[in-house]
């Protein structure tokens, strides 16, 4: 069954980037945690992001996520999800990266209305959320987010981007699982009611 999921990163105080929009938090952050329960190896080499992303079927992003992907690829980088549909959430015109396996659909509409489009792309695989907090907000509200997947970075910002818009309606979240990680960072899955 297809599963809505909000996979992120977020500093210990809430934040998904700076105010800025930059993730230098997370991309340099060193960390250490030495004990038996700790999952080891990095995180984004054949850890958990490789486990979560090989259910991944389709993907939705705002704007702001989207232009950081892109940027990322004018510095030397390369489409990071080919092969899977990546819906962009905006009202405005965006460049589209051209490549084999590069699927962007750009829509302006509701996630209500774009739902039933993004799970039948996903093809029983699961729709991420890759970001931001708007868009996680969009879905939660509209009563169709499954669950948060949050990967606490033992760092403080102050200020930044939310990890959500908005407040959560609908009661408490289920936790469902922790993972301390060997880097220092630990991974908190979470269920929402609907």
């Amino acid at each position: 069954m297809t599963r809505t999921q909000y996979y992120c990163a977020a500093t210990l105080d809430g934040y998904i980037a700076d105010s800025d929009d930059g993730i230098d938090w997370l991309t340099g952050y060193e960390g250490s945690f030495e004990a038996a329960s700790a999952e080891t190896g990095p995180m984004s080499e054949g850890g958990s992001y490789e486990r979560f992303y090989a259910d991944v079927g389709a993907l939705v992003s705002g704007s702001v996520t989207y232009e950081f992907i892109l940027r990322q690829i004018e510095s030397g980088g390369s489409w990071p999800y080919t092969g899977k549909p990546c819906w962009v959430l905006s009202s405005r015109e965006l460049a589209v990266p051209e490549g084999e396996g590069v699927d962007v659909r750009i829509e302006n509409a509701p996630v209500r209305e774009l739902y039933e489009r993004m799970i039948e792309s996903a093809g029983g695989g699961n729709l991420w959320i890759v970001g931001g907090g708007n868009v996680a907000s969009q879905f939660a509200d509209a009563g169709l987010l499954d669950e948060v997947l949050l990967t606490v970075v033992p760092v403080v910002l102050g200020e930044g981007k939310p990890l959500f818009d908005r407040g959560l309606h609908g009661g408490p979240l289920q936790l469902t699982a922790v993972t301390p990680h060997s880097n220092g960072m630990v991974a908190l899955s979470y269920r929402l009611q609907r």
